[in-house]
Parts: structure tokens; C-alpha cells; sequence
């Protein structure tokens, strides 16, 4: 019973996501007052129902039913876009040498251009709430509504207006000249928890995006650059320049900052440094040699975690996800495809 629940609300979810359409919507901040330029308008309304429909499933912990019917979940939505889809599936190591399976989810638009541009997210749960404040929480698994679902629901959000688009519009003749993959990656939240005393390396966090860099779905697999998206949906979050993106992709940084300012949401990306981060941007540029950056969120005053209050506790739910928020990362994404 409790599985038909599921497919009822995903469908339903499904229908409301295709037959939305672009409207105005009102800008987060007052000060944000540079004009938005006639480029189309992405719909929080819709990024919030995906983000929905993924948490009505369950934590989406590798192996587990509720991932299972989402990674199902999300093969349909893009294919009912009308894009291309193919999995890589295979088996990764933990840090404690167990095994478990991974799906990574791959989405073409116009798959026969070779002239690409990559936008990419984690769609998995982190399967222990290690950072909660209370310790009783510590091996719960995390919902991740923010740390996972919302990059999926934005880049879903982007791919309907995408291949949607009217044929006197913009985004057509953007839709016909470029080729966008939106690349799901999985077993991104893997790494060491907190409470275990093994040693902790890097290379246990992004194992679903280290399999792709080292066996990409196409051999030679080559896209301008790559923007990954990382809990751009939480409340209060403004997005400083990551220091690995700055490192291997400065001309990205500054495109996609610089759309930020064009679209009036400059204070959600502050032109200003954050830290380093190890999330799957990381072997994309190392491995896969493509420039990609991380748009990930920096509280700098959270004491909490840097990555805000939520980050990999119990409290990562709808609860605590800002549509402003979605607004300010998904037009600043559309306002840099735009410009290509």
C-alpha cells in the first residue's frame, strides 16, 4: 500500500511539473535591482513539488527500496521531458571496504551534438546523520531534501524549459545549437561518518562521480565546462566562490557570478571566497579533465557547520527548503545558458 501511495504522488507530482509554464516571480531581496534581462523564467513552484516527491519516498540511500523507486523516478521524469537517458551501474567501495550498489543517471538533450555543456548533482542520501546535534540521531539516515534533492529538482526544472521551449523562442534555437547532459551522480555521501574512529580519506566522498570521470558514458566524452549544484535549496544560503572551482575553472566562476548579477540575485552569490571542498566536482576536473565548479553553499558564522544547520542532520527536510532559494540558483543556471 505503501508503494502505490508513492507512484501516486510521483505521477501526480509528474503531470503538475509538465504542464507548468513560465511566469514572473517575485525577487528574494529588494536590493537585488540589477533588470533581469527577457531570458525565461524558472519555476521554484515546480523544483519545490520534485524535491517533494523525492522526500515522500524516503531517504535515498544506496540499496535501499525508497532509492530504488527513486532513481526509477527519475529515468521517467526525464524521459517524459523527451530526453535521452542511459544509467551506469556498478558496485563501489565504502570506507569500511563494504560494497554497495551505485546508479548514476544520465540525461541528453540534443545527444547528437557534440558541442556539450555539463550540469551535474548528487541524487543519494547520506545514510547516517552524523553532524545532528543530538546524538541519538547519529546512525539515522539523513532525508536530504537540501544535500541531494535539490540539485536534481533544479536541473529537471532547467530541462523542461529547455526542451519545451517554443519554436520562436530563444531557448529553441539555445536547445538546437548546444547539447546540455544532466548527469545524476550517485554515492556522493558515502564518506567517513563522524563517529567511526577509521582513518578518513578523501577519496571516500563522490565515489558515484569517481566511477563516471574514469569511465564516462561516452569514450572521450568532452563538454565545454560543468557546473555542479550542491544544497542550493536551503534557507539562508548564499553561494561563495569555492576554492577548487576557482583553482581548476575561474572563467566559469566568473560567468556564472556574473549571471547572478545580471538576473538581480548578486547577494546570493557574493563575490567572495569561500573554502575547499571535496564533492564531485573534484574528479570531473582532475579525472575527466573538464572544468567544472561547485555551487555549493558557505555559512560563515554557522556554528553548527559551515554547510548550515541542516547539513547531515535529521532537519535536512522540507521543512527548512527556500523556493528563493531554488529561484536564485535555477535563474542564474537558465541566464547562463542564455548567454551561450
Amino acid at each position: 500500500m505503501k508503494h502505490t501511495s508513492i507512484l501516486i504522488i510521483t505521477f501526480s507530482w509528474l503531470l503538475l511539473f509538465m504542464a507548468s509554464c513560465g511566469h514572473k516571480t517575485q525577487k528574494a531581496n529588494a536590493h537585488d535591482t540589477i533588470p533581469m534581462q527577457p531570458c525565461p523564467e524558472f519555476v521554484a513552484a515546480n523544483a519545490m513539488r520534485c524535491i517533494k516527491a523525492q522526500c515522500d519516498m524516503g531517504p535515498r540511500v544506496p540499496g535501499t527500496k525508497a532509492w530504488q523507486q527513486c532513481g526509477d523516478s527519475i529515468v521517467a521524469w526525464f524521459s517524459a521531458l523527451g530526453l535521452e537517458v542511459e544509467e551506469q551501474k556498478t558496485n563501489v567501495t565504502l570506507y569500511d571496504g563494504t560494497s554497495v550498489p551505485c546508479r548514476n543517471i544520465i540525461a541528453h538533450l540534443n545527444p547528437s551534438n557534440r558541442d556539450r555543456i555539463l550540469l551535474c548533482a548528487h541524487w543519494d542520501s547520506r545514510p547516517w546523520a552524523d553532524n545532528d546535534p543530538d546524538e541519538a540521531n547519529w546512525h539515522q539516515p539523513v532525508m536530504a531534501a537540501n544535500d541531494g534533492a535539490s540539485g536534481v529538482a533544479v536541473m529537471l526544472e532547467i530541462a523542461r524549459l529547455l526542451n519545451t521551449a517554443p519554436a520562436d523562442s530563444s531557448l529553441f534555437t539555445l536547445r538546437s545549437s548546444l547539447g546540455v547532459d544532466f548527469i545524476c551522480f550517485d554515492a556522493e555521501d558515502w564518506g567517513t561518518p563522524q563517529w567511526d574512529d577509521s582513518p578518513s580519506y578523501s577519496d571516500t566522498w563522490a565515489l558515484g562521480a569517481q566511477y563516471w570521470a574514469a569511465n564516462p558514458h561516452v569514450d572521450g566524452y568532452s563538454a565545454r565546462y560543468g557546473i555542479l549544484l550542491d544544497m542550493v535549496g536551503g534557507e539562508g544560503a548564499q553561494f561563495y566562490q569555492e576554492q577548487q572551482s576557482l583553482s581548476y575553472a575561474r572563467s566559469v566562476v566568473d560567468k556564472v557570478w556574473r549571471s547572478a548579477q545580471t538576473v538581480g540575485f548578486g547577494s546570493y552569490f557574493p563575490k567572495k571566497e569561500g573554502v575547499s571542498i571535496t564533492d564531485d566536482h573534484v574528479p570531473v576536473n582532475r579525472v575527466a579533465k573538464i572544468p567544472c565548479i561547485d555551487i555549493i553553499p558557505y555559512y560563515p558564522d554557522c556554528q553548527q557547520s559551515s554547510f548550515g544547520p541542516t547539513w547531515h542532520t535529521v532537519t535536512d527536510d522540507m521543512a527548512h527548503i527556500d523556493r528563493n532559494t531554488l529561484q536564485a540558483v535555477g535563474q542564474t543556471l537558465i541566464q547562463v545558458l542564455f548567454s551561450e
